[in-house]
């Protein structure tokens, strides 16, 4: 019964392994995909947003006014119930109340709070510009803004919330709150928000609605697409998408509630006092003293909800290995740039875009046939291509041209046998300089243009029934037809004395005799050879002669400079009259 049993054993351990597996691959499960691209095969992609977040969770504020630069007495109320005095004092980490406190953890069960200066009286009431500077150090696109004010103290009557679009260079006014509007910010109070103007900034006193009851502790939000009649269709409204985009926020409280009564004081015991607070005063400036510490501005959490701005081609932002560790997009798509807000190198086919949820409108690459690094956008092209492709391939490499480098430049001609993505799919022309018309071949043949007379691809020989001559301008002339006599057969016909005769009539004084090359001569004339005949045919009127040139005394040099005579056999040509006129005398073997 043993072996049985640890059969049963060892089975069992093997489900229960396998069943552990499986239950770790289920909640283990691999990372997921790129949610820039949707599963599958040809990964399509697809618009990708970053998380939601609070965007000045732990973000730097900037308060113009904060308590506690010295010890300073504060003290609160719910509107009647006098309350005891508290000491400020940023010197002692318990008693302070800096503005780092606006950003910190929102703990109801432990609130901190940023509290302003106590403000001074002023004949209108007490009056005092406060601000606080918010850098969210990235361009985000804003949800919300969102401040809780602290427990038994005023709301603001009017204050005031800009955005930055610049990292704080310039400010446009994002939402104005005030019971009077119209004389603080110059808005009509509520004014209705149509297309027209809803990417202006609008005064409302909803704000107050509390303040009757219950002038305490409450939070004042700003909602930047609420009413907003393109809030619905957000990926095609260019203008919304703008009002929403910041870098930074800055909130100024222009005038603090006035109360409906005068709190009455408790008398203030503590030891945090400074001696200056004790001081004794006398009646009326100890009264207005302790009035004025009711009246400061205390925040306990200021919030801005929304999304790192990726124009949806990126679900992350995250930090740069330079630049300090700024903020980056993380982006996809094809896109460059900090917000994604461009194509990168390259990709520049088809015009930028924001990511919609119909279109990610991904940037494609130019199509330069892998001759060109670089590239540019053309719109006008873009059109006419039926917005297929707009993209211009700038300084071809290979020896290519065109907008995406698929044909030769001048002067070259296709290899048809690699493609034309091959770095070698131009070859030079090689036209002749001399036997050709011009440097440009033809692009499928690679055939230079010749001038009359010559042929060859490259045009480098005399066409049939042409021989060579010594102009560049024609280096082909057509040979000489055969005439009525032929010097080589005039011996054996009954014509030969008569042609000799006429010949000689026609030849005129031609000295035949030998003469000597001296250096005068030898400088006046082109070149000067000695050369050993070795043979001779008649070609129509001309005779053409065998020869080897044996010395180069001078060398003839065409326009160009290159020698066109050189050492060995080449050939000669005479007409028929001189030669039967004696003028040259030439003789074979000799």
């Amino acid at each position: 019964m043993r072996a049985p049993l640890l059969l049963m054993v060892a089975v069992a351990a093997v489900a229960a392994s396998a069943a552990e597996q499986d239950f770790r691959s289920k909640l283990f499960l691999d990372e997921p995909a790129d949610p820039c691209y949707e599963d599958n095969a040809q990964l399509r992609p697809r618009r990708c947003i970053p998380d939601f977040v609070n965007a000045a969770f732990k973000r730097t504020v900037l308060a113009s006014s904060t308590c506690g630069a010295v010890p300073t007495r504060y003290c609160e109320s719910t509107g009647g119930k006098a309350e005891a005095c508290q000491v400020c004092d940023a010197n002692q980490a318990k008693l302070a109340h800096p503005a780092t406190h606006l950003t910190d953890l929102n703990n109801p069960n432990n609130l901190t709070c940023w509290r302003s200066e106590p403000m001074q009286a002023h004949p209108y009431g007490y009056q005092d510009n406060v601000t606080l500077v918010l850098s969210l150090d990235k361009t985000y696109e804003l949800t919300y803004i969102s401040l809780q004010f602290c427990a038994r103290r005023f709301k603001p009557d009017s204050m005031a919330i800009y955005k930055s679009v610049d990292y704080g260079n310039t400010w446009q006014a994002f939402q104005f709150y005030s019971s009077t509007c119209r004389k603080d910010y110059g808005k009509a109070p509520r004014a209705n928000i149509t297309k027209a103007n809803e990417q202006e900034a609008l005064c409302v006193d909803v704000h107050r609605a509390d303040f009757g009851s219950n002038s305490v502790a409450a939070r004042v939000a700003f909602s930047t697409l609420e009413g907003r009649p393109s809030a619905a269709d957000f990926d095609n409204s260019p203008v919304l998408q703008d009002w929403v985009t910041a870098t930074d926020i800055k909130v100024v409280f222009n005038r603090l509630q006035p109360p409906q009564q005068t709190p009455r004081v408790e008398p203030v015991a503590d030891d945090a006092l400074s001696s200056n607070l004790l001081t004794p005063l006398n009646e009326s400036d100890q009264a207005g003293d302790r009035f004025s510490s009711f009246y400061h501005y205390a925040v306990s959490d200021l919030a801005v909800g929304g999304r790192c701005k990726c124009n949806g081609h990126a679900s992350k932002c995250l930090p740069s290995a330079r630049d300090n560790g700024q903020l980056l997009c993380d982006c996809r798509h094809n896109t460059a740039g900090r917000d994604c807000e461009k194509c990168k190198q390259f990709h520049f086919d088809r015009p930028w875009g924001r990511a919609t949820l119909k279109d990610a409108n991904e940037c494609k690459a130019c199509n330069c046939n892998n001759h060109a690094r670089g590239c540019r956008f053309n719109m006008e092209l873009y059109k006419l291509s039926g917005r297929v492709s707009g993209g211009i391939c700038l300084k071809c490499r290979h020896f290519t041209a065109g907008r995406h480098c698929h044909y030769c430049r001048e002067g070259y001609y296709r290899d048809n046998t690699k493609p034309i993505t091959n770095r070698k799919a131009c070859k030079p022309c090689g036209c002749h300089p001399i036997g050709s018309s011009g440097k440009t071949c033809n692009q499928t043949s690679g055939q230079c243009p010749c001038k009359d007379g010559v042929t060859g691809t490259t045009c480098n020989r005399c066409a049939k029934d042409y021989i060579q001559s010594r102009s560049h301008i024609a280096p082909c002339i057509r040979a000489p037809m055969t005439s009525g006599y032929d010097l080589g057969s005039q011996a054996d016909t009954g014509t030969a004395a008569a042609a000799a005769a006429v010949a000689k009539d026609q030849c005129g004084a031609c000295p035949a005799a030998a003469k000597r090359l001296n250096m005068n001569k030898y400088c006046r004339k082109d070149f000067a050879v000695l050369v050993r005949v070795t043979g001779r045919e008649m070609v129509g009127e001309w005779v053409r002669f065998s020869v080897i040139v044996e010395s180069l005394f001078k060398k003839p040099r065409s326009n160009n400079g290159a020698n066109f005579l050189r050492s060995g056999p080449t050939q000669m040509w005479m007409l028929a009259t001189d030669l039967n006129c004696k003028c040259p005398k030439v003789r074979t073997n000799k």
